[in-house]
């Protein structure tokens, strides 16, 4: 059992959306790795992160990956960060992973100052630029496709990854 579509991608890219947007299309359930941690935690990501610390809750998620990796048939979707992990990365391979993709430019429009993303909080466009320096090689390493998101709405965004994984509608 293996998802039939992972979404990786940064922060406000679109993942829940289009994850939603592909599971009904494909006739499959949908699961975001991010929600089954806020549930299981019962705090959100970012209360995680202030109260504990980032190497927790990189713990924490490489857990939820793991299990939602082994039980979950349908589309999902990963935290911007969970490719981070080694491991996570090896358990990806031989998967349908699509990389969600956007400029900085995008990202400060989408995510702007917003504090429930800790990792952005202080000077988000050089933060953002940072955080994609490091992770943009682990998205594509993994990627079975890339899809850019900028000036797309999220149906078109939707439309060019089931096209590029040439998937076919339920």
């Amino acid at each position: 059992m293996s998802p039939v579509v992972v979404l990786v991608g940064p922060m406000g890219v679109g993942k829940s959306t289009v994850g939603q947007l592909l599971a009904e299309r494909l006739g499959v359930g949908y699961r975001d790795t991010d929600d089954d941690i806020v549930g299981e935690q019962g705090r959100s990501i970012a209360e995680i992160f202030v109260d504990e610390g980032e190497s927790v809750f990189r713990a924490v998620e490489k857990a939820a990956v793991a299990r939602a990796l082994a039980e979950h048939e349908g589309v999902l979707a990963l935290g911007g960060g969970a490719i981070l992990d080694e491991d996570t990365r090896a358990l990806l391979d031989g998967l349908k992973v699509v990389y969600l993709s956007m400029g900085v430019e995008e990202a400060v429009k989408r995510t702007g100052l917003n504090t429930a993303r800790p990792l952005l909080a202080v000077n988000p466009r050089k933060q953002w630029r940072e955080l994609m320096d490091a992770r943009r090689h682990l998205y594509e390493g993994i990627a079975t496709a890339v899809v850019a998101t900028d000036g797309r709405t999220p149906e078109e965004v939707t439309q060019v990854a089931l096209d590029a994984l040439e998937l076919k509608e339920a």
